[in-house]
């Protein structure tokens, strides 16, 4: 019995840490290419799962998923050249109050597009009764959908970056954005794209996770706090080792059921995140400067 209840919180601790890595991925694409945390990463993940389930009524849900992929990353592209193009060598703290702000505006536009239920898409394949029992486990064929298309995402930016000519593109911008643009780089589309790519990524994460989770207008900033700490956690700008961070931090949250009451289980996300800025502010896998898509 110990072991089953013990198996049980970890595949649910690395189903919510692998939303958690993607979080923290998009975190740190927009980082690399711009200097920018932008807090309304949480968003693009619930934008994901709420346009997804609107135009599941309409379409086959393949499709769905993917017009809500697009149409997430087209919004990541339009906040960033409407908020953010246009500011010169911004302070650090008027980014975080811009992002922050960003997050709010996106929040309250769903809150009035969708109001406040919680939606959710159907299950890929099967449903919870479906759900197949592995060493005394009951694991859900959902779980095993969104632990393989988040490790495929994963895997396919790490390609991008290291053997595409648009990935090394926004590696040389995040390298050193004045020698890209002396070099003929467009730097300013280079950080749009990091904008609508880490929009997409988290807009397919939500969608995946949403028949696990549920979706509303309201988990983006839980998501964003989550994402941040496993950034930092895995060392700002370095993407491998927030898939790792993201682990620890779900394994931790699902096995803090065991020793104090549920509604405090998002208390452990601050928690850490307030221990790794004052012990290790660079993060476990990180330098004291930051990495640059340099493992990514």
């Amino acid at each position: 019995m110990f072991l089953e209840l013990f198996f049980q919180y970890l595949v649910a601790g690395l189903t919510y840490g692998t939303i958690y890595a993607i979080v923290g991925i998009g975190f740190n694409i927009v980082y690399n290419t711009t200097g920018i945390i932008n807090f309304a990463q949480g968003e693009f993940v619930m934008l994901g799962g709420m346009i997804a389930v609107s135009l599941h009524s309409l379409l086959p849900l393949p499709i769905a998923i993917a017009a809500a992929v697009v149409l997430t990353m087209a919004i990541g592209a339009l906040i960033e050249m409407t908020f953010i193009r246009w500011l010169v060598k911004p302070a650090v703290l008027r980014m975080i109050i811009i992002t922050i702000g960003i997050s709010i505006l996106v929040r309250e536009a769903a809150l009035h597009l969708w109001g406040e239920s919680v939606r959710s898409l159907p299950y890929f394949t099967g449903n919870e009764i479906s759900a197949f029992s592995f060493g005394g486990v009951r694991v859900s064929p959902q779980v095993l959908w969104t632990l393989g298309i988040c490790s495929v995402i994963v895997i396919s930016l790490n390609l991008f970056f290291k053997y595409t000519m648009l990935g090394r593109e926004m590696r040389a911008c995040a390298s050193n954005r004045d020698a890209a643009a002396l070099c003929g780089i467009p730097t300013r589309n280079m950080v749009t794209l990091s904008f609508a790519l880490a929009a997409g990524i988290g807009a397919l994460a939500g969608a995946v996770v949403s028949p696990i989770t549920q979706t509303s207008y309201s988990i983006g900033t839980g998501l964003a706090i989550k994402g941040f700490t496993v950034a930092i956690l895995g060392g700002l700008g370095n993407s491998m080792a927030a898939v790792a961070a993201g682990f620890i931090l779900g394994i931790l949250e699902s096995f803090s059921i065991w020793v104090m009451p549920t509604a405090y289980k998002d208390a452990i996300a601050i928690t850490i995140l307030l221990a790794m800025l004052f012990v290790r502010p660079s993060g476990l896998f990180g330098n004291k400067e930051a990495f640059r898509l340099k493992d990514f």
